[in-house]
């Protein structure tokens, strides 16, 4: 009833809902300085213009900030662990298409013999930016392995605490209790295999 907007929503509506609600309602259950990824998102995605890879970069490192925080309340029944695994991937072909592009444009603008006699050259004058570049991916690429197992470390703590919750003896309904504390054993498997699976790769 006192909904800014009511259902049903489009992205644009839901990130309207955010804005209007944030302090009274989100800023409880999430850092409050998260308004400005809020924005940042609302901004990019309310426009009809189509976005470039930097400002789709943008898009997906801010929306992993917003899912990381609000997978510290809770995974909202495998819900937002499946999103942030969607986004991880959509990130990876981002940084792994931008980086193809990278090498397509110095093999094309170069021949083998032509790099060879410019390599001094080269050296003292571009050397810098490719490499910047390269450490920038690796730093993100640390931030976001960082980030899913930060994650993967949260739910462990959530169900570790629940798991002896409904554990406790003295409970008088330890079997149905029993059960959903399987349950997220069997989500928190799922987000482990996962992570195993990013590092194999």
């Amino acid at each position: 009833q006192i909904l800014y907007l009511k259902p049903p929503w489009t992205l644009v509506n839901l990130l309207k809902c955010y804005k209007k609600h944030w302090m009274a309602v989100f800023g409880y259950v999430v850092p409050r300085s998260l308004l400005s990824t809020i924005e940042c998102l609302y901004n990019h995605l309310s426009t009809d213009k189509p976005l470039d890879s930097s400002a789709v970069e943008i898009v997906l490192q801010e929306s992993k900030k917003i899912f990381h925080a609000f997978s510290s309340r809770s995974d909202y029944d495998g819900v937002l662990t499946q999103a942030y695994t969607a986004l991880n991937k959509l990130y990876q072909m981002l940084t792994e298409q931008d980086l193809s592009e990278d090498i397509m444009v110095l093999s094309e603008n170069a021949g083998c013999e032509k790099m060879e006699a410019m390599a001094p050259n080269l050296q003292e004058s571009e050397e810098g930016k490719p490499h910047t570049s390269f450490q920038v991916a690796q730093e993100n690429r640390h931030q976001e392995i960082w980030s899913v197992l930060e994650g993967v470390w949260n739910a462990i703590n959530s169900y570790s605490i629940e798991i002896f919750q409904k554990l406790d003896p003295n409970a008088l309904t330890a079997k149905p209790l029993f059960e959903e504390a399987f349950l997220g054993l069997q989500k928190l498997l799922a987000a482990v295999n996962d992570i195993r699976e990013g590092i194999s790769r």
